[in-house]
Order: C-alpha cells, then structure tokens, then sequence
C-alpha cells in the first residue's frame, strides 16, 4: 500500500470525527506488520480528558485486534501545517512503534510532511526505563 493510499485512507476518517466541542476532525489510518490496514478518528467527550485522539483510536483499535506490528501510520487535519500528534499520541507511538516508524502528517492543503517516531518524540520514556 502506498502512502497517498494511507493519507487518502486518514482523510476519510476525518469526516467520522465526532468533535462537537473543538470542531476540530482528525482522522488516522495505520498499517500493521500483516499488512492491515486500521483507521481512526477523534472521539470528544464533554469531560475532555476522556476523550480520545485519532492516532490512538487507530493504534488501540489494531492492538485489540492483536496486532502488534506497525510500518508507518498517516495522520491528517484540516489545520494550516502538516497537523502534529498531540504529546499522549506521541508517547503511545514511542511504546508500539519502531524508532524509525515513519508517520506521514498531512493538511487540508494536502502537504506531506514525513517523520519518524523519534523525530516526534526524541529521548522518549521507555518500557526499559522501569526495568530496576
């Protein structure tokens, strides 16, 4: 699968987002180890904290399909920028992802910025952090 394939597949959950309160629709789509593909859209709550981003709508929804394995993910919002995951997204792809996972950001001009998992979240808090 490509990545215009990917990005096209994070547009389309965009219109899914349920964003009542920021009016703000972000969709996401990933690619598992298996070649899956899972999709995402933010879900907003009126006690903001328990609402959840794309990017985790579509890592949890892979995870509890037992994947476990991802190759590169897209993530797209209609902001000025290539959209950035949010600080809690970035922790989640640093505990699923490789290093080096690429994550390709998009915007409602359709521009393309490709990162990785370290470019997001460098030295990022590690499961091997906690061993004693």
């Amino acid at each position: 699968m490509g990545s215009q394939t990917l990005l096209d597949n994070a547009n389309e959950m965009k219109a899914r987002a349920y964003v009542p309160y920021s009016g703000f629709p972000v969709g996401a789509a990933l690619i598992t180890g298996s070649g899956k593909v899972y999709t995402g859209c933010n879900i907003e709550n009126a006690a903001y904290p328990v609402s959840c981003c794309a990017e985790r709508v579509a890592i949890f929804n892979a995870i509890s399909d037992g994947e476990y394995t991802f190759t590169e993910m897209a993530v797209a919002a209609d902001t000025e920028r290539p959209v950035p995951p949010c600080g809690s997204c970035r922790q989640v792809m640093s505990e699923f992802f490789d290093h080096d996972t690429v994550i390709y950001l998009t915007n409602n001009n359709n521009e393309t910025k490709p990162v990785t998992v370290d470019d997001l979240l460098p030295f990022s808090f590690q499961s091997d952090d906690m061993d004693k």
